[in-house]
């Protein structure tokens, strides 16, 4: 088995795009790619943190970021690691025009259901990652 995928979403905190993110991440790493993935806070990566550092150095990576600034991902780039695949929540909702989340302390119907596919989305993403190095998808 190749070496988990590591899927590190934005801050994002106290916005709802950051939390649809954030939850798409756990789904993925604790349900539909439990073994195959990983997650770091983005905090130890900004901050400077030695073994957050190499373990974005020394795995791939995909980011979720909730708005177009992308913090996540220039981050990410800026710490000198390769970032696989990046997603954005406001392309998810471009593309799921009729779900409209509301709450930022905690995700709605909507910013449930936003997540969930998002994570399906990085989970498949994380399989063809896996099949274009030859692991097991």
């Amino acid at each position: 088995m190749s070496e988990p995928i590591l899927v590190i979403p934005c801050s994002g905190i106290g916005k709802a795009f950051g939390t649809i993110g954030r939850e798409a991440t756990y789904i993925v790493v604790e349900e539909l790619q439990k073994g195959k993935s990983d997650t770091l806070c983005l905090s130890l990566i900004t901050m400077g943190d030695e073994e957050a550092l190499q373990r974005v150095k020394s795995h791939r990576c995909i980011t979720i970021d909730g708005c177009p600034l992308e913090c996540a991902k220039k981050n990410l780039i800026l710490s000198g690691s390769q970032v696989a695949t990046s997603f954005r929540v406001v392309d998810l909702l471009r593309e799921y025009r009729t779900l409209k989340p509301q709450s930022v302390t905690f995700l709605d119907e909507d910013g449930e259901k936003l997540a969930q596919i998002l994570a399906e989305k990085v989970a498949l993403r994380i399989d063809e990652l896996n099949q274009e190095e030859g692991g097991t998808a």
